[in-house]
């Protein structure tokens, strides 16, 4: 049996089908969370039948007949595929808008349930839904359901398995071809249904709020302390503590303690040996280090998007995007980047302007991801202790790179956006700790999967690169080894950004496989333990000033993603040109951002200037020129595209 789940977005679709096969889905306040159909068995506590019951959890819809790419995704699946069922996901706080769409699920004579969500919203207001006019006027059941507390769930599912067995609903009919008399119709429908008690005129307190955290002026830097708060609180405080004892004690010392004493007793042969110790736990131990802060940082990321404050992140940067030719709607893919690169590329699919979505694609990947953090993290810890602003600065940055980089591609690619931006604010709520765990071990599981598949491996053929030479023979001197020579190639390219030495260049290759790698990297080059790696006067301070490191963590955010998020590109993209361009942009943003950090930097805080003066200078000039040659013939075109109009 196969039922499937529809309704308007932020109806709370995605939240019911976690609730109901136990998956962990994004859920998010706004149009385009679920992109693309997933599909997943019931539960066993709501398989009713003996048969297997498949739940496809559709995007959001607002109409049968689409407007957006994840629209035609819904159509398509419930006019072709024909599930056993469809379960209408009603949200009760706005019956007029999701009954326009479920009155044409009805003409289309599929067995169908009507969920009646949020329910517990409705009764807060001090509203009232007649049930049974609901279901006398729709000539279908409807069940009321809360699907953040489980509530109604399994008869919702009882339900649909006895609307499949007897189907024998009446089509609802709606005279005229046009929406707006199928508006008339619900409008109707819900005067018979629906009996408002509560005070429209009132200003609720979500009103209030909102005059503050949204406001036009004040909402930047209030957005600003709140993710300062959450990264003082998860590196600083809990997430900090629970990592510094994985790092210092449990990586540091008791597991290399522990392996070394095994293997030798083994009488392992040392080279083997220092593959497990330095190569395995050196480098994925530096990474799983991470995993309390992580967990403490997306747990808190979690009740924020859970009580509503997210989206009004998108509503305060929308008057800053239309000055780049983006709308708010771009703010989603990089709210949903700011867990992982991949899902935030691929949510720039719902945005329905091509140049719009093409902009959106290339400047996702700036925002800071998960795997991003784990470097911000360790140079914050040894360079930039006692300055809690340097970790949440990166997102201010981030924000800067956006408007600056969509200024520079508006230009140079003659872009003009020209979408609209309208986003329905849900109520302030007190956010689900259920859901906000879910998510977090989410979350940790994924970061587990990674270091335990990707860095291992990665950091695996790191040791063996810095351990043998070229001829494939143990060295003593890291110099000859293969890591270096390889390193070496590039290294001349970084000195002008102040990354002077093969040790960074080859941490900055690992780092486009995963960003992760950066550290796991650095730990397995260096010999260091996780305590030292972390120390204030340890190994990092040879190779980096206090602007270096800067310079360095800023590289790595802002050059291009992992090789799994630039193949997200590419699909999202379309085509091996735009994604070409799209590299070569990054690149020379990141770069070009840690060269003027380390050169302007290194004049401030020393007074001297930085090796690689003068060809930072050359290079600078050269860019200059080639920018600026670019948006030049960018205006040649837009003045011939308007004197042809």
């Amino acid at each position: 049996m196969k039922i499937a789940i529809a309704g308007n977005p932020n109806s709370g679709k995605t939240t019911l089908f976690n609730a109901i096969t136990g998956k962990t889905e994004f859920v998010g306040n706004w149009p385009g969370v679920t992109v693309d159909k997933k599909e997943a068995d019931i539960k066993k506590k709501y398989r009713l039948l003996d048969e297997s019951i498949r739940i496809v959890d559709l995007p959001g819809a607002y109409s049968i007949s689409p407007f957006t790419g994840e629209e035609v995704i819904t159509r398509d699946y419930v006019i072709d595929e024909k599930p056993d069922v469809i379960i209408n996901i009603v949200d009760g706080a706005n019956l007029g808008r999701s009954l326009f769409f479920t009155t044409q699920l009805l003409e289309l004579n599929v067995p169908m349930v009507i969920a009646l969500n949020k329910k517990d919203i409705i009764e807060r207001r001090k509203d009232e839904i007649d049930m049974k006019a609901f279901e006398r006027v729709l000539k279908c059941p409807v069940i009321e359901t809360v699907a953040t507390s489980n509530v109604g769930l399994k008869e919702l599912i009882q339900q649909a398995i006895k609307v499949k067995e007897n189907h024998s609903q009446e089509k609802i009919e709606v005279t005229g071809n046009s929406d707006i008399d199928r508006q008339k119709v619900v409008d109707h429908l819900v005067s018979q249904i629906f009996i408002k008690k509560s005070d429209s005129s009132q200003i609720r307190i979500s009103d209030r709020v909102d005059r503050i955290v949204a406001h036009k002026w004040l909402g930047i830097p209030i957005f600003f302390l709140i993710m300062w708060a959450v990264f003082s609180f998860s590196i600083n405080g809990l997430g900090g503590f629970l990592s510094g004892y994985l790092n210092d004690t449990f990586f540091g010392e008791l597991v290399p303690n522990f392996l070394n004493t095994t293997f030798e007793a083994w009488n392992l042969h040392p080279l083997l040996q220092a593959l497990v110790v330095d190569g395995v736990i050196g480098g994925v131990g530096a990474v799983l280090g991470f995993l309390p802060l992580i967990m403490v940082l997306f747990f808190c990321l979690a009740l924020l998007e859970d009580s509503g404050y997210m989206s009004r992140i998108a509503v305060v940067m929308d008057r800053f995007f239309k000055k780049i030719g983006l709308s708010g709607k771009s703010i989603i893919p990089m709210i949903v980047g700011s867990g992982c690169a991949i899902p935030g590329v691929m949510a720039t699919r719902t945005i329905e302007d091509v140049n719009e979505r093409r902009m959106t694609t290339i400047l996702t990947p700036f925002v800071p991801c998960g795997a991003k953090l784990p470097i911000i993290t360790l140079f914050t810890a040894v360079f930039f202790s006692e300055y809690t602003w340097v970790g949440p600065s990166m997102y201010v940055i981030a924000i800067a790179m956006i408007i600056i980089g969509g200024l520079l591609l508006k230009k140079i690619f003659v872009w003009e956006g020209n979408t609209g931006f309208i986003l329905e604010l849900p109520d302030y709520k007190v956010p689900s700790l259920k859901h906000a765990t879910i998510q977090m071990f989410d979350k940790a599981k994924s970061f587990i999967k990674k270091a335990t598949t990707i860095i291992l491996v990665c950091n695996t053929v790191v040791w063996f690169a810095q351990t043998y030479s070229f001829a494939f023979k143990p060295i003593e001197d890291q110099s000859l080894s293969i890591l270096a020579g390889i390193g070496g190639i590039i290294a001349p390219l970084l000195i002008p950004i102040g990354l002077v030495g093969w040790q960074m260049a080859a941490a900055t290759i690992t780092g486009f496989i995963a960003k992760e790698n950066v550290v796991g990297t650095l730990a397995v080059i260096l010999l260091a333990s996780d305590e030292l790696l972390y120390a204030v006067d340890g190994p990092l301070q040879l190779l980096f000033t206090p602007v270096t490191a800067f310079a360095f963590l800023v590289f790595n955010l802002f050059t291009p993603p992992c090789f799994a998020a630039i193949g997200a590109m590419n699909s999202e993209l379309g085509s091996k040109k735009w994604l070409a361009k799209a590299l070569g942009f990054q690149l020379g943003i990141g770069y070009m951002l840690a060269l003027l950090i380390t050169q302007i930097g290194t004049l401030i805080y020393t007074g001297s200037p930085a090796q690689g003066f003068v060809p930072a200078i050359i290079i600078t000039v050269v860019v200059t020129v080639f920018v600026v040659y670019l948006i030049r013939t960018g205006d040649k075109k837009r003045a011939n595209e308007k004197r042809v109009a």
